[in-house]
């Protein structure tokens, strides 16, 4: 297998998409393989391919990101590197940066881990921005709570992956009650108007749902505390969230009903199957890359030029 197949039955931005409109999760099977060609076969074999074409797609994606990087130190300029005013005052004429950012989202035991490590870790990592959300910090909690998102955007040329994201202000707030509903609320049109202007920055954003199962997870947790190696994945609060799965199935549920846009769509992953999980992303992300239509920026210099004093400088 030398070639990238592709899903069958649509592109993957389409079958993976939810909403505009209610999105009922337990519809959507978490061990189902939408989109996965008949090529991949049957049993054990199927993952050994999806894992072979993860290689496959991997390699065009470093490619796309070395294009996308590439433009923007193009555009920087000499020293390939752009003040922050400049970058502000780029406008949108078609020749600011590109940047694209995936957002990851799971329940715990999701995959999150996984998926950054499998196919984002494909790519080269000078041109990876890579964060994670995690409880916030005093100084955090001091401003709104985007602050810390806009902090953490990826620069212009790069691939930002959020692990976890402003979402959890939706969701974890909502659940565990750390606001008032009024504020969770009204978060919704807040995060809308900063994914559309994002996108209006020309940063393409591929917001990721990793679905696993009731029973899947419940696997995975009796991994962490049965093998040693894995203790230090394990947080007894990771039970406590657990006794609140429904919750936060509603609160998912609505998140993609409220904050579904075309600016900004969310894709929900069945990740039960790690090697399918893995794949799906995969061709989530090429046909992001395939969208923006990139390519090489052509030399500032005279090539010729540089070329013949290049051969003036040969040592007899």
């Amino acid at each position: 297998m030398s070639e990238v197949v592709g899903p069958e039955g649509g592109r993957m931005r389409e079958l993976l998409r939810v909403g505009p409109g209610a999105v009922d999760l337990v519809a959507i099977d978490p061990r189902s393989t939408p989109g996965l060609p008949a090529a991949a076969g049957r049993g054990p074999t199927r993952k050994e391919w999806a894992r072979a074409q993860v290689e496959l797609i991997g390699a065009e994606l470093g490619r796309q990101q070395e294009m996308l990087y590439a433009s923007a130190q193009s555009a920087a300029g000499p020293g390939g590197a752009t003040s922050a005013p400049a970058q502000a005052d780029a406008g949108l004429d078609g020749n600011r940066p590109r940047r694209v950012l995936l957002v990851l989202q799971a329940m715990d035991c999701g995959g999150k881990d996984g998926t950054v490590k499998r196919v984002a870790g494909a790519m080269n990592p000078l041109g990876l921005h890579i964060r994670s959300f995690g409880p916030p910090t005093e100084e955090e909690l001091r401003h709104d709570f985007l602050w810390r998102v806009r902090r953490a955007l990826p620069p212009p040329g790069y691939v930002g992956v959020f692990n976890r994201s402003h979402y959890e202000d939706v969701l974890i707030a909502r659940v565990e009650g750390l606001v008032d509903e009024a504020t969770w609320r009204s978060r919704y049109a807040i995060i809308n108007d900063f994914e559309r202007e994002l996108a209006e920055q020309t940063v393409t954003v591929v917001k990721v749902m990793l679905h696993i199962s009731y029973d899947e997870q419940g696997e995975r947790l009796m991994e962490r505390l049965t093998d040693p190696a894995k203790f230090w994945k394990y947080n007894p609060s990771d039970l406590d969230t657990r006794a609140r799965w429904d919750d936060y199935q509603a609160a998912y549920a609505e998140a993609f009903e409220r904050c579904g846009t075309d600016a900004a769509p969310w894709f929900v992953v069945p990740a039960d199957r790690k090697w399918y999980r893995d794949w799906a992303v995969a061709h989530l992300l090429r046909e992001t890359f395939d969208g923006l239509d990139l390519g090489y920026p052509p030399a500032d210099f005279d090539v010729e030029r540089e070329r013949d004093r290049l051969r003036s400088q040969r040592r007899e």
